[in-house]
């Protein structure tokens, strides 16, 4: 059994309620709480045999590689995502890199929480029930459409990656009305109104990785 816990949040409220759960549920369980991944990866090196309980999109991890990278560096760690509401495909892209991670959503009972954190102190996996439907059935995928020429789809995966028009131009030796011209076109043509929407569909037809989507 795993009795250190590494609370990866920094969210004033979860740390504290983390705390109150598992102290309740063991008085003599070790819990630590780090603001950094600089942080993070020195209590490693302190207590590598540790359960962390982290929520990606409120620590400073730059990419969802990153997270992996220092999970693989730690091998006596366990770890559980505890977020608000992930995103369904960056959740299966998360889990099917690396599937010893647990999930517990912040929204579910104190019950079923500290089941999640007694799983992972034991070394087992633990998945609610959003993230055991999301790796069961999957996301559909989405079809890019073949009236996509091969020039847009190249520009609709520099969208998705957050590039600007400009910044597309440039790195692709084009002119601005040139690139703007595809971005028209893609958008009518995927009947969507906005970057986001162009770069949901992307991600869905799996023109671009969401790995690299978060880097």
């Amino acid at each position: 059994m795993i009795n250190h816990f590494i609370l990866a949040d920094n969210q004033d409220v979860t740390r504290a309620g983390l705390r109150s759960i598992l102290k309740e549920a063991d008085a003599q369980v070790s819990v630590t709480e780090v603001a950094t991944y600089h942080q993070l990866i020195r209590e490693l090196r302190v207590h590598p045999l540790s359960v962390v309980v982290v929520d990606y999109s409120l620590f400073d991890f730059s990419s969802a590689n990153h997270m992996l990278n220092i999970k693989s560096g730690a091998k006596q760690s366990a770890w559980l995502l505890f977020p608000d509401e992930p995103d369904e495909h960056f959740l299966r892209r998360l889990l099917t890199a690396d599937s010893t991670i647990g999930v517990v959503m912040k929204h579910h009972a104190k019950t079923e929480v500290l089941e999640a954190l007694r799983c992972a102190s034991a070394g087992r996996v633990y998945w609610c029930d959003f993230a055991a439907s999301v790796m069961k059935t999957g996301v559909p995928a989405q079809k890019i459409p073949d009236s996509l020429t091969i020039s847009e789809k190249k520009i609709l995966y520099e969208i998705a990656l957050g590039k600007t028009t400009k910044e597309i131009a440039l790195e692709k030796n084009l002119s601005f009305h040139t690139v703007n011209a595809h971005r028209r076109n893609i958008y009518r043509k995927l009947g969507v109104n906005s970057v986001n929407e162009a770069t949901r569909y992307a991600l869905q037809a799996g023109l671009i990785d969401l790995m690299e989507y978060y880097i």
